[in-house]
């Protein structure tokens, strides 16, 4: 095993990306798009930085990195709803959901995104996206981010 995979094993082995989700918007709204060609796993966290309102969590995979075609692959059923600061809430899906959905849907479905809706458009929170089962593992598959 390569050095590097020694050292950053998780980071080999699952892709985290996050995002600061502030829609100004009720509407359900996509976070960002992301690529599960190499991946056969897909989790969501939603960790509430803003506000009180209820949330809707879903995932949607389309045909393409802007969202074309995306069709409902699972959606959260949320009993205790995330509303206060520091609550978060979880939601996956495997790449067999999306072959079924896509199967009864005809489109070619290989990117995900999750959709978040607030009943208040004043309400924020972080999205993190967790990529597994990767079908290569590389030291660096989760990487740094500093802009």
């Amino acid at each position: 095993m390569a050095s590097g995979l020694t050292a950053n094993k998780l980071q080999s082995e699952i892709k985290i990306t996050q995002y600061d989700f502030d829609p100004d918007s009720t509407e359900s709204t996509a976070v960002g798009w992301v690529d599960m060609r190499d991946f056969s796993k897909f989790l969501v966290g939603f960790f509430r930085t803003v506000g009180t309102s209820n949330i809707t969590l879903l995932i949607k995979a389309a045909t393409s990195a802007a969202g074309a075609n995306a069709q409902t692959i699972v959606t959260k059923t949320i009993s205790a709803q995330p509303n206060a600061v520091g609550d978060y809430v979880f939601l996956e899906c495997l790449a067999e959901q999306i072959a079924q959905v896509a199967a009864t849907s005809g489109y070619a479905l290989r990117y995900v995104s999750a959709y978040i809706s607030f009943a208040t458009n004043t309400d924020e929170g972080v999205v993190t996206y967790v990529q597994g089962g990767p079908r290569f593992a590389y030291d660096g598959l989760t990487a740094d981010y500093v802009s």
